[in-house]
């Protein structure tokens, strides 16, 4: 441990600007934790007793103080320039969508307090959903709160029993996380948690301390335990095609690649539409908006 350790976890605060401090420097622990020394081109040396690099590794490497960054890891109030944040990025091997949210966390980046309400959506974008059927559509935000969607869309995901509440008919990643295994519409639910919770903590740092985000993650986490692990994990991703593989009760297995479509005036909010992997995929594809809707024997509860 080095002299200047003081607190190797910061203390958890409630505040806008003093949580966004504690995320920073859960992050910048965890994203040291990832990095190798030789990595970096620095020799592994002997006794290390925590993964990844020393701070004062880090420090060296952006050309900073260690009593400064040792304080940036500790959430303390201190100020950090663009300049000395990007050094810190880099020394940290962080990528686009990590540089970003290193600095939203910095407070480099305007984040409102008050968690605006759900859209209203024009009549036009449901109309611009029916006309993607065949193909399964939605709109959805960046806490995967479902606004609208498509008949297909609804029979892939079983959404029949769903009712809008605020705005909202429910929460793909709330589902897939309380689904019982046989009515999981997923078929590597793992490693597609892994993704949609990096994409959450990614949008999450530009609403941290935000109750309406704050109590939406603290759900999450008193009701799985796998999302508390990925949680725990402080990994941020963007949204981007993915393939996604489904299991369909009556079809079987579909593979189909989650497309993702800004909507311009419309925040923090997006049209993401199911794209059929191959021939096969595309032929269960047609039958899926034929299909009545409610396949699935369960209710996923917000």
């Amino acid at each position: 441990m080095d002299a200047m350790t003081v607190l190797e976890e910061p203390p958890v605060v409630t505040g806008g600007r003093e949580r966004r401090r504690t995320e920073l420097a859960r992050f910048l622990k965890a994203c040291r934790a990832r990095v190798a020394p030789e990595d970096v081109g620095l020799p592994p040396g002997l006794r290390r007793r925590t993964p990844g690099l020393r701070r004062e590794e880090v420090a060296q490497l952006a050309g900073v103080g260690v009593t400064w960054y040792t304080w940036l890891e500790q959430g303390r109030p201190i100020n950090a320039s663009e300049q000395v944040l990007l050094a810190v990025a880099r020394a940290l091997r962080l990528d686009g969508t990590e540089r970003q949210h290193l600095f939203r966390l910095a407070g480099m980046a305007s984040s409102a307090l008050a968690a605006p309400a759900p859209p209203e959506l024009s009549p036009a974008i449901q109309v611009i959903l029916d006309s993607l059927a065949p193909l399964p559509a939605a709109v959805s935000n960046t806490r995967f709160d479902v606004l609208s969607f498509n008949q297909p869309y609804r029979s892939l995901f079983g959404t029949e029993r769903m009712r809008p509440s605020h705005g909202v008919f429910f929460n793909s990643l709330w589902c897939m996380l309380t689904a019982p295994e046989c009515c999981n519409p997923c078929e590597n639910p793992e490693e597609t948690l892994s993704r949609m919770v990096a994409v959450l903590r990614s949008a999450y740092g530009r609403h941290v301390g935000e109750p309406a985000w704050e109590e939406h993650v603290q759900r999450l986490s008193a009701r799985s335990e796998l999302f508390r692990e990925l949680w725990a994990r402080q990994e941020v991703a963007p949204p981007k095609t993915l393939l996604r593989i489904f299991r369909h009760p009556e079809l079987g297995v579909l593979r189909l690649n989650a497309t993702y479509l800004t909507m311009p005036g419309v925040p923090e909010c997006y049209i993401v539409v199911y794209v059929p992997e191959d021939p096969a995929d595309r032929e269960l594809v047609e039958r899926l908006g034929s299909l009545p809707p409610g396949s699935w024997p369960h209710t996923c509860a917000r």
